[in-house]
């Protein structure tokens, strides 16, 4: 039988994208209708930020956050929903003042950032293992913080994502597995292309994949123009893809893309490959979520 690949789509994010593309999910029933198509087109996981309705910017906000959630599960959807984690983590010292950050709300307590997971349990949340230059700014989630967001993590019954943008960063993730802070198997996401992480190359890929514990599930992705090579090679790895609106605009040279259309594009490429397309419920399985013995 063939291997079931499981596409994950990314649906929006929390980069500067709005007005670079006419139609950035933005507000929340944008944000869940995306979420929707993009499972009908065949992405077995959504992965879900949030936007502030009336500038487009990323938000932390709780209510924004539920309300995507409840109408996606209200649609009836099958769709497994993972919401980030990520945002909370982004430090720019202030020109004057380097220990004072440029934006005051831009990092947060460990505790804040898993307050949605803890209320809206998604099946799925992204934990980004990773301190770096992130674009002009500084992405930072130190060990200390890392731990208390994996405990919480895991009472709220969700699997965490592990999200690695350099081969240190999977060493750190390791670390936190062999402390029992994460059950196996862990699910890593390889997210390359992102400046200054790890670039967005078969090699890049290799090396990441490589360096995973013994039975772990993972995923990879590129961004821009990398996001369909990076789809044929983590396909040919062994792994898991993921597209979406969150790291590429374009479906071809000069075309923007939607969601469903990224997600149709990668499924072509998953059964051209030999592999098979992921259900919901099959994706499930293979991960090993909410009890399912895989």
């Amino acid at each position: 039988m063939s291997r079931p690949v499981v596409i994950t789509c990314a649906v929006t994010g929390g980069g500067d994208t709005v007005g670079k593309h006419p139609d950035i999910p933005v507000t929340p029933e944008q944000i869940a209708t995306a979420v929707i198509d993009s499972c009908k087109a065949g992405a077995a996981v959504c992965h879900i930020h949030v936007r502030d309705p009336e500038t487009g910017k990323p938000s932390m906000r709780k209510d924004l956050y539920a309300e995507v959630v409840k109408r996606v599960r209200d649609s009836g959807s099958p769709v497994v929903i993972n919401l980030t984690t990520g945002p909370g983590g982004r430090f720019m010292p202030d020109a004057e003042e380097p220990a004072k950050n440029v934006d005051p709300r831009g990092f947060r307590a460990p505790e804040e950032r898993v307050e949605h997971v803890e209320e809206l349990k998604p099946e799925v949340c992204s934990l980004d293992v990773a301190t770096m230059n992130f674009g002009e700014s500084a992405f930072v989630n130190v060990p200390q913080h890392l731990r208390i967001m994996a405990e919480r993590i895991r009472a709220a019954g969700a699997k965490p994502e592990l999200e690695v943008f350099d081969a240190g960063h999977v060493q750190l993730a390791r670390q936190l597995v062999d402390e029992g802070l994460i059950d196996a198997p862990p699910m890593f996401q390889l997210c390359l292309g992102i400046p200054w992480g790890a670039p967005a190359t078969p090699e890049a890929m290799q090396l990441m994949q490589a360096a995973l514990p013994e039975g772990a599930h993972w995923a990879g992705f590129g961004i821009s123009r990398t996001q369909m090579p990076m789809v044929a090679e983590a396909v040919n790895l062994g792994g898991h893809v993921r597209v979406g609106l969150e790291d590429n605009l374009y479906l071809e040279r000069g075309v923007f893309a939607s969601n469903p259309q990224l997600v149709e594009k990668a499924a072509s490429i998953v059964s051209a490959l030999g592999a098979k397309v992921a259900e919901p419920d099959e994706a499930r399985e293979v991960l090993k979520l909410n009890g399912h013995a895989g």
